[in-house]
């Protein structure tokens, strides 16, 4: 998505399009994880383009609020969550975010590692899982994973200790791994049972 069409309106200003240029790095660089973050959250691609491209428009005309310029990642998606949250409410849904990442946390099953089915799979499961988690502990689990942001980038967007959001990482990550494991040995048992059920053919 081109930045210039993106983030000028057709009555911007020609002062404020000139300071367009020093934008468009942080654009570039932030643009994937925002558009990654607002995805896994409206899990609509066509959506999380409208909503990521918005948040950059209205980073753009409010930059001039930001004081610290080391805090652009965490207020960026302070606004990205800020309209995710307006979108839900005008939907009256909101969907979960999951990472193939989050996958890569919890202990896996012994299975060959470029196993695509098997990732999805599990993938989908975690989904599921993640679903279970408290509110503000899923809303933790998108911003550190798909958002990829810090501890403490998160403990500023949620007005949180960042001991505490290092807390919640650790115990959601440890609470999906208690419930994928269990889930997995329920799905062992039920195929173990089913091949006992199986009769066997009698020979003739």
């Amino acid at each position: 998505m081109e930045l210039q069409a993106t983030l000028q309106a057709p009555n911007t200003p020609i002062g404020v399009a000139t300071s367009l240029e020093p934008f468009a790095d942080r654009y570039q660089a932030y643009f994937p994880r925002v558009f990654a973050y607002v995805y896994g959250r409206v899990r609509n691609t066509e959506t999380a383009e409208d909503i990521a491209s918005e948040v950059f428009e209205r980073a753009f005309i409010k930059a001039d609020s930001l004081r610290n310029e080391e805090a652009f990642g965490a207020w960026l998606f302070t606004i990205a969550r800020n309209m995710i949250a307006s979108h839900g409410r005008r939907q009256a849904r909101q969907n979960q975010s999951v990472s193939t990442e989050i996958v890569n946390s919890l202990p896996h099953h012994d299975a060959p590692v470029d196993s695509g089915l098997l990732l999805q799979e599990e993938v989908r499961s975690l989904m599921i899982q993640v679903k279970k988690l408290p509110t503000r502990d899923q809303e933790i689990i998108s911003l550190k994973f798909d958002a990829e942001l810090t501890n403490g980038q998160i403990a500023r967007i949620l007005c949180l200790n960042e001991g505490n959001v290092r807390v919640i990482v650790f115990r959601s990550l440890r609470k999906l791994r208690e419930m994928m494991t269990r889930d997995l040995e329920q799905d062992s048992t039920k195929n173990r049972r089913a091949r006992l059920s199986i009769p066997r053919a009698s020979a003739r």
